[in-house]
């Protein structure tokens, strides 16, 4: 189907944070835009007050009532749809153009200078810091996130439409890679970033150098610059194989072609001198916390500096960026009492928050509540994820959220929780939560995980303002 010809956009699980960003952009280009989810959720709420229409009933062969025609409608698809869904059935049925997310993104952007950021872990943050900087430049952009950006509440930036700027090759747009079910492989991206390449999805891929390939492979298809964390060893192999000084280095913990170094902590705040290929700027204040969000900023930066953002606008830009909604989230954040909430489903991930939050507050308690996600995910690093919640100075360790998956037998919350080396541990189901939490004595709190342990975040917050 040419895209020129498409009359309706209709989604399959349109409230996932990827799939809605695409919603919004049909829905941006005056093509109506209707679609399905399991349940609602406030992203879903917000899509209908955009005037998208989304269901929550797996409707099936109703849809005839609609009126769709396959010669016009395009039918875009998440992977977490199972196969049986009676309405992806229908649509098999009656031959309608079906295509996953990645496929249309990549059809998308393949019309743009495209900046596309990938990594196991890091890369929500360092696209929507990276769309910031640049919607706070004379270059600007517009951007695919992975997450809601807690500076223009969506997940979808739109290009200034007042520039001169006409065709959309020389606009840029930046977007998130994802690495699940090689996504990101329907990407041509100009510029490029590879934060991380640690084990994941190996649901997927079955061994971690399948993963890491998928890496290279991505790292070969962007075209004219490519940033690598230098300590990775995909940087270096990528090196070998390279003769036109397309791939780059960056680093916060040594010398590399972009790279940061007298990081400091004033208070919760991080302060950081950068030196690009060419210049050298000190003492950059990052608006959001955390030693890896410094890490996520020299990335950003390195492509917002080749992208032709001045020291100026790039300073005035990290001290003003307000973060991604549920990525070192301040639900509270009072003298005595801090809340955060965090999507960290990963053991590097929760060992990055976890320290980070541990040398802000520094003889504080932390009380760490986790949600491991996916079975297979909770099985393949049963040890990663007790050794990281171990640092933790209690944990609360809620049951798996399934996601896509079905069970597993033998693969329970309990195999990480037996593991913890720190005694000072509870394990509960999601409904006996609060009532577990009224019996602490609480300074610093964390939630995390990517399930839907966000929908615990306002009872908590709740309760905690009582207690205030």
């Amino acid at each position: 189907m040419n895209f020129k010809d498409i009359k309706q956009v209709y989604f399959l699980g349109i409230g996932g944070i990827g799939m809605s960003a695409i919603a919004r952009y049909f829905n941006t280009q005056n093509i109506p835009v209707m679609g399905y989810d399991k349940t609602e959720t406030e992203l879903t709420k917000s899509l209908v007050k955009e005037g998208i229409d989304v269901h929550y009933k797996d409707l099936g062969s109703e849809l005839a009532n609609y009126g769709l025609n396959r010669n016009n409608v395009l039918v875009i698809l998440t992977p977490a749809i199972p196969k049986n869904h009676k309405e992806y059935d229908w649509f098999l049925n009656n031959e309608f153009t079906i295509l996953k997310r990645a496929q249309v993104l990549g059809v998308i952007t393949d019309n743009y200078k495209t900046a596309g950021i990938a990594g196991t872990h890091g890369k929500t943050t360092t696209s929507a810091l990276l769309a910031h900087i640049l919607k706070q430049s004379k270059v600007d952009c517009a951007a695919f996130l992975g997450g809601i950006s807690s500076n223009y509440n969506s997940n979808l930036l739109l290009y200034n439409k007042t520039d001169n700027v006409t065709s959309t090759q020389n606009q840029l747009m930046v977007v998130e890679a994802d690495e699940f079910d090689r996504s990101f492989l329907t990407l041509h991206p100009s510029i490029g970033v590879i934060t991380s390449t640690d084990a994941d999805h190996l649901d997927i891929y079955g061994e971690h150098d399948a993963l890491k390939k998928s890496f290279a492979d991505y790292g070969a298809q962007v075209r004219d610059v490519l940033f690598v964390k230098k300590e990775l060893a995909l940087y270096n192999e990528l090196l070998e194989k390279d003769n036109t000084n397309r791939i780059k280095s960056y680093s916060i913990t040594q010398q590399a072609d972009v790279f940061a170094n007298n990081i400091t902590i004033e208070g919760d705040m991080y302060y950081f001198d950068l030196h690009n290929l060419d210049s050298h700027l000190l003492k950059l204040n990052l608006g959001i916390p955390g030693l890896h969000n410094v890490e996520n900023a020299i990335a950003a930066s390195a492509v917002a500096l080749h992208a032709g953002v001045s020291s100026d606008e790039l300073r005035s830009a990290l001290a003003s960026f307000k973060g991604v909604k549920r990525r070192f989230e301040y639900i509270i954040k009072q003298h005595n009492l801090v809340y955060i909430d965090d999507y960290a489903h990963h053991p590097t991930e929760l060992e990055a928050i976890i320290g980070s939050v541990k040398k802000m507050y520094a003889g504080k308690k932390v009380l760490a509540i986790f949600q491991p996600h996916l079975y297979s995910r909770t099985r393949d690093f049963v040890d990663g994820f007790a050794s990281s919640l171990s640092m933790a100075d209690e944990v609360i360790l809620l049951d798996i959220y399934p996601a896509r998956e079905l069970p597993i037998p033998g693969i329970t919350s309990e195999i990480i929780f037996e593991k913890i080396t720190n005694q000072n541990k509870t394990l509960c189901s999601k409904e006996e939560l609060l009532s577990i939490i009224k019996t602490k004595n609480i300074s610093v709190i964390l939630t995390l995980g990517a399930g839907d342990i966000d929908t615990l975040i306002e009872p908590i917050k709740t309760y905690l303002n009582t207690i205030n």
